[in-house]
């Protein structure tokens, strides 16, 4: 079976391919989803270092660095973006010196139950903000910037549902019994 990174590029291949990609400036909200999401990842990697400084637990960190380096590139990559395009860059938090897990006082520190449903929850939010910017993106190669960045977020987010589940981490709704189902009580 092909990765899933194998169907996106073939999917961009043939959706770049039926484009002329004219590059027109960014319209207003081209810019706008371009400024939120690089705000959105500016501060999502700073939980992420306060995580790789919180957790002792070494497959977190892996997760973690994975994920701190996917949102390094997004950081990057709109970066590059925006300023070729005259969009200002909103303010970016300081990055987090490296700590020793051990040091941090229990009061304060988050468990690694903590950080990886919080990192998961951003990936969440960022799969659906990058979803909603392609979609309204004109220009093909913003669009297909946020695709490629959305296929990044769910594709770390499968790979961290599998330790959520391994290390008893995943948080799971109550399961629905439409009434009058055979499994119902009462």
């Amino acid at each position: 079976m092909p990765s899933f990174k194998m169907m996106f590029k073939n999917a961009t291949d043939i959706i770049e391919s039926l484009t002329d990609n004219h590059k027109n400036p960014l319209h207003i909200g081209e810019a706008m989803a371009c400024w939120t999401y690089y705000s959105f990842v500016s501060f999502a990697i700073i939980q992420v270092e306060v995580g790789l400084n919180t957790t002792s637990d070494s497959k977190l960190k892996k997760s973690l660095q994975d994920s701190y380096e996917v949102m390094k590139s997004h950081q990057k990559e709109l970066s590059e973006l925006m300023r070729q395009e005259g969009v200002p860059l909103s303010n970016t938090p300081e990055d987090k010196p490296e700590s020793d897990p051990h040091a941090v006082p229990l009061g304060t520190k988050l468990t690694d139950d903590e950080i990886i449903n919080t990192v998961n929850i951003n990936f969440i939010a960022a799969a659906d903000m990058c979803a909603a910017s392609a979609s309204q993106s004109l220009r093909t190669d913003v669009a297909m910037m946020f695709l490629k960045f959305q296929t990044d977020k769910l594709s770390l987010g499968l790979k961290m549902k599998e330790l959520m589940q391994e290390k008893g981490w995943l948080k799971i709704p109550p399961y629905y019994q439409p009434p009058g189902s055979p499994d119902q009580k009462g």
